[in-house]
């Protein structure tokens, strides 16, 4: 039965590694991979009260993780409806291409530590195509903005999923991932960042021609700013409410969503028609990326038989003894987390490694957080933030590789180096 669950699992991961040349979603190959896990595992264990209890356990964890993505996807489609990012993007102006890339390199990090990456990559992306006229400088700018948001996003609780998977799962607390990240998390963005700019030298910011920087917003500046700042005060608020009422964060996000909701509803509700349609909480419910919240069901839910089987475990105790160096063994995690999706990974990784062994905020986690959020800029495929700006400006695979891939390399190991060593200090 282990060898076949194995064998399953490793089908499945390849054919999500493998989503564009297969042609088939990988959230198919997820729930399919769930399904015949499970349903392995339930013939061969052969008690079947031990299996439900085993497989309600396993739902609570998701479920907690799926709505509070859920929640927050939601949040940021209705302040993206009401044209509320245009409150930061609007605020760019400068003329040399290598000031802009300051600019966006740290409004893509902050923001990114906020929403989380895959959001900001969306958002910055596309102001970029209303800034920049030359396809060359817009992919250039893409590739920093993806290593920027992926950075931004491992060094707070709600930045990066697989950062809040570690969080709700109880591996990290809020206050202490933010003080242990930050710094290595900066250094990934301003290795490349640094090294960027010096290569664009004082090449002028060519802007397209048919952009007018007072178009006219279906939006009131009133509408944009209550929703941009009551979205922000929301999911920043969310590790406050968690830690005073000790509920998980799932929680809070769906009271924010709620108090959002209202206030949307009583600030539109003289309006009719289409323009009150476009702006409702309900519609925003129906433009969230449903398929990625299908996959990470599916994910975890197939991770979940690996860890009831101790086969994770097994994995950790071979790792442990083969490479030995537990700081070595994450830094590996994070540089496979370029190839395959780094959700399975950190998903794999806290079934491998037990909260008894490795207490919260042990170096294990937070390594962990800062690698698998941060490898996944090596390659453009390694993380929802690469994958987003892939799809929104066509990069090519290989022409990612050329040019971006050294850097975030380089910023990738400066993060890590400096880790160990601040760990080394402060312990």
């Amino acid at each position: 039965m282990l060898t076949a669950l194995t064998l399953i699992f490793v089908l499945v991961y390849a054919a999500i590694a493998l989503e564009h040349p297969l042609k088939v979603n990988k959230s198919a190959s997820a729930l399919l991979g769930a399904g015949l896990l499970w349903t392995i595992y339930a013939l061969g264990q052969g008690d079947a009260h031990l299996v439900g209890e085993q497989l309600n356990e396993s739902l609570m964890g998701t479920a907690q993780i799926v709505f509070f993505l859920m929640g927050a996807m939601t949040i940021v489609e209705v302040v993206d409806a009401h044209n509320g990012f245009e409150v930061i993007t609007s605020r760019i102006k400068t003329t040399q291409l290598s000031s802009l890339m300051w600019m966006v390199g740290f409004v893509s990090f902050f923001l990114s530590s906020i929403l989380d990456n895959l959001t900001t990559t969306i958002v910055m992306v596309s102001l970029m195509k209303k800034l920049l006229d030359k396809r060359e400088d817009r992919l250039f700018f893409a590739g920093i903005i993806v290593i920027a948001a992926n950075a931004g996003g491992a060094w707070t609780p709600i930045g990066d999923v697989t950062t809040t998977m570690l969080w709700i799962g109880g591996q990290i607390t809020a206050v202490e991932i933010m003080k242990g990240l930050f710094i290595p998390s900066l250094a990934n963005l301003l290795v490349p960042l640094g090294i960027t700019a010096w290569m664009l030298g004082s090449r002028p910011v060519i802007a397209p021609h048919h952009y007018n920087s007072d178009e006219l917003f279906e939006t009131t500046a009133f509408e944009r700013n209550l929703m941009f700042f009551m979205g922000l005060a929301i999911l920043v608020l969310v590790p406050v409410f968690k830690t005073v009422t000790h509920l998980p964060p799932f929680m809070g996000i769906l009271l924010g969503l709620g108090v959002l909701w209202m206030v949307g509803d009583l600030v539109h509700r003289k309006e009719e028609g289409l323009r009150k349609q476009r702006l409702t909480l309900a519609r925003a419910l129906t433009r969230i990326d449903m398929s990625s919240i299908v996959f990470f069901i599916g994910i975890l839910l197939s991770v979940a038989v690996l860890e009831h089987t101790h086969i994770l475990s097994s994995i950790a105790q071979w790792l442990d003894t083969t490479v030995g160096r537990q700081d070595i063994i994450v830094v590996l995690i994070g540089l496979v987390s370029a190839v395959v999706d780094n959700v399975p990974l950190v998903a794999a990784s806290m079934g491998m490694y037990s909260l008894q062994q490795y207490p919260a905020d042990s170096f294990l986690w937070e390594f962990m957080a800062y690698c698998a959020g941060t490898g996944g800029s090596i390659l453009i495929i390694g993380s929802a933030a690469g994958v987003a700006a892939m799809g929104l400006e066509k990069i090519d695979f290989i022409w990612y590789v050329k040019k971006i891939s050294w850097l975030a390399l380089a910023g990738y190991f400066s993060g890590a180096i400096l880790y160990i060593v601040q760990f080394r200090l402060l312990h």
